[in-house]
């Protein structure tokens, strides 16, 4: 490429754009360019960010560059050269690499198991870096649904019950929340979806704290296509019914966890059900969500088993949307 060209220099991709070039979370590339001065990306008259060819280079070599191990604020000022210069002259790292195409089948499995192994190892020693290093690489190797599904998922359940086992302390368990946390919304932030998909709002009722599950949500649906609002956890139906009306929603989807037995929980989804109307759907997934199910039932949600499952009733509803054949 060649950066003295106009159209290298001209600031034309968003930054979902950069982050899906780069493997950089979005927040990471606003951090480099506030903090340390690493790309200049120009900017709309309503102050949105767009980046060059030439952005997008730097920020690759960056990227190569602090995964040696050197910190951003020591390199962010160097030139393209000389970050060059600095990666050739470093070893490849331990990792792995793949040498061939993309794995299927029987290796798919095996190749997962060794990031696995990777990230739980990286949490046990508290290495955030090292964590979002391996999930990076993943994020490479496989596709989207395969990194959520045979990754983030198993990651997440095998950090879970090693915690319960006392194999790991409440320490390493909330270290590897919070990567996988900040990753997701990394996933979520790179989708652009058409300004006519339909949208979604993605959260977890009022008392329900643990929000892993509906970021999976959220982020699989971005990459099916949605236009998606993440709201966080533990929300008062009057919130996510007034989020749904503000946006449009064509359906809320919700994440029900923990505990299976929260009485106040019944008379919130009735509630939920009531404000949202008859026009938008609600989805309902989750470890605790078959508790659940009777009230699920009676107010006409639809429950989901697993992200499969979620992928499948949203590609049911957006087909109902455009009054496809067979649509619910």
């Amino acid at each position: 490429m060649s950066t003295n060209s106009s159209s290298a220099s001209s600031p034309r991709h968003p930054i979902g754009v950069v982050a899906r070039r780069t493997g950089l979370k979005p927040d990471l590339i606003r951090a480099w360019e506030r903090r340390y001065g690493a790309v200049e990306p120009g900017r709309t008259d309503t102050r949105r960010r767009f980046y060059s060819d030439e952005d997008v280079e730097r920020l690759l070599l960056l990227r190569r560059v602090v995964n040696t191990g050197r910190g951003i604020s020591q390199v962010a000022n160097l030139s393209n050269a000389e970050l060059m210069a600095l990666i050739e002259s470093e070893p490849a790292p331990p990792a792995y690499v793949p040498s061939g195409p993309a794995p299927v089948g029987d290796e798919l499995d095996e190749v997962a198991e060794t990031f696995l192994g990777r990230c739980i190892a990286a949490a046990q020693r508290l290495d955030v870096r090292e964590m979002e290093l391996e999930l990076d690489r993943a994020s490479v190797l496989f596709s989207r649904t395969h990194l959520i599904e045979r990754v983030l998922v198993p990651l997440m359940r095998r950090i879970g019950e090693l915690w319960h086992q006392g194999a790991l302390r409440p320490i390493h368990e909330h270290m590897a929340s919070a990567v996988v946390r900040s990753f997701l919304g990394g996933m979520q932030g790179a989708y652009h979806p058409e300004v006519s998909a339909p949208h979604l709002v993605v959260t977890t009722p009022a008392r329900q704290r643990h929000e892993l599950g509906a970021l999976l949500a959220a982020a699989t649906a971005a990459g099916e296509g949605w236009q998606v609002t993440y709201l966080g956890p533990d929300l008062p139906p009057e919130e996510i019914a007034a989020a749904a009306l503000q946006k449009g929603a064509r359906a809320v989807a919700i994440s029900i966890t923990y505990p299976p037995d929260d009485p106040t929980l019944v008379d919130d989804l009735r509630r939920l059900r009531r404000l949202l109307g008859t026009r938008t759907s609600l989805i309902a997934g989750g470890r605790a969500c078959t508790a659940y199910g009777a009230i699920l039932q009676e107010i006409g949600a639809i429950q989901v088993e697993d992200l499969a499952g979620l992928r499948r009733e949203l590609h049911v509803l957006r087909s109902s949307a455009l009054g496809e054949p067979g649509a619910r």
